[in-house]
């Protein structure tokens, strides 16, 4: 092993482990005593790493990390909540060769730590924010996110790259509720006496799938569904969740509109819709001036070009953008499998996008 590959590999140790203990850390954005023992264990790491711990704030009823300035420059986002209910992803924690598979690993527990250690030696204006409700929609800590947004230079955000690539362009989103309230009765000895729900909810599925458009890349796609209690009783209940995204406001508010007034033609059923408009997109026009920032800061420390996507995906990048701010997204992990059961993340570029990172911040403190 060469000098060079032993001094990044010992670099490398320190940054694993502290991976490692926030994959096992597991945190489903739903559980608060879980969000709450990630945020006190990344807090913990952070006095290992820079010297001091970080704050921990209840905002809304949620845990949030917050180390550095109270009115930062440069914004440093991220979000500690993963997807995986516990006990869910088994092994806990893998390490073949450089993969490293784990609950969130690359969505988005690596993206912070590689944040946490670009940290250190900085000086000036800049916070670490991390978030305990990002992968449920941010409704606790949106309005902090687009408060501090509002008054960054930029806001650098640790979702996970796309093979690399940081993210410039990012779908709006929706989620919705949909009900549909009919009238139980014995499936075998009078079912013309019911109202099903379930057929009724049928004629919706058909109609939401109507509503996409390629052209904006919209998407309606009818996701969980319930329906009935038993086998013989005909449903007098069924429900079904809805997700909707596309890089147009416009169309996300066409959508919107439509999904108000559906209706269905079984005579008797009801209809009840909740939910509604999320994040509203990310357009490259947010992103533009600090991805240009990037590629220039990666060829000075002698990477190769970064290079960028648009993606259907959302983040708390998208309340950044709303609120005004200069935004780059996807400075996070390389790796893959984000909400999927291979979920990993290359462990040879840990230490080299932390340095990216580092160098961008001291760019932007200038």
């Amino acid at each position: 092993m060469t000098n060079q590959k032993s001094q990044e590999y010992g670099r490398l140790i320190p940054m694993l482990a502290s991976i490692e203990s926030l994959v096992k850390c597991e945190s489903p954005s739903d559980d608060l005593d879980a969000c709450r023992s990630v945020v006190a264990l990344a807090s913990k790491i952070a006095e290992e790493v820079l010297g001091t711990p970080a704050q921990i704030k209840e905002i809304q009823g949620r845990p949030v990390f917050w180390w550095g300035s109270q009115s930062p420059k440069v914004l440093v986002l991220a979000h500690l909540d993963t997807v995986w209910p516990k006990g869910s992803f088994t092994p806990l924690w893998s390490v073949e060769t450089n993969v490293v598979r784990g609950p969130g690993v690359f969505d988005m527990k690596a993206g912070f730590v590689q944040a946490l250690y670009a940290l250190k030696g900085i000086e000036g204006e800049v916070a670490l924010v991390a978030t305990t409700d990002e992968e449920t929609g941010s409704h606790a800590s949106k309005a902090l996110i687009m408060e501090l947004s509002a008054k960054a230079d930029a806001v650098l955000v640790l979702e996970a790259s796309l093979d690399g690539k940081v993210k410039t362009g990012r779908k709006g989103t929706s989620m919705y509720q949909i009900s549909v309230h009919g009238l139980a009765s014995h499936a075998g000895l009078e079912p013309e006496k019911g109202v099903n729900a379930t057929t009724a909810m049928a004629h919706l599925v058909l109609q939401l799938v109507g509503l996409e458009d390629s052209a904006h890349g919209t998407t309606v796609v009818p996701t969980t569904l319930k329906s009935g209690t038993t086998t013989n009783t005909v449903p007098d209940l069924a429900t079904l969740d809805v997700d909707v995204r596309s890089f147009s406001q416009a169309e996300l508010h066409r959508v919107d509109a439509a999904i108000r007034t559906l209706t269905v033609s079984v005579s008797g059923a009801r209809v009840e819709v909740t939910g509604g408009l999320n994040r509203p997109p990310l357009a490259p026009s947010s992103t533009k001036e600090l991805y240009e920032i990037a590629e220039a800061v990666a060829a000075k420390i002698g990477m190769p070009p970064l290079g960028s996507a648009n993606v259907g995906g959302a983040s708390d990048g998208n309340f950044a953008a709303a609120a005004g701010a200069r935004v780059l997204d996807g400075l996070g992990a390389v790796g893959g499998g984000a909400h999927a059961a291979n979920e990993w993340v290359d462990a040879s570029t840990i230490e080299s996008r932390s340095a990216l990172l580092h160098a961008l911040i001291k760019e932007l403190l200038v």
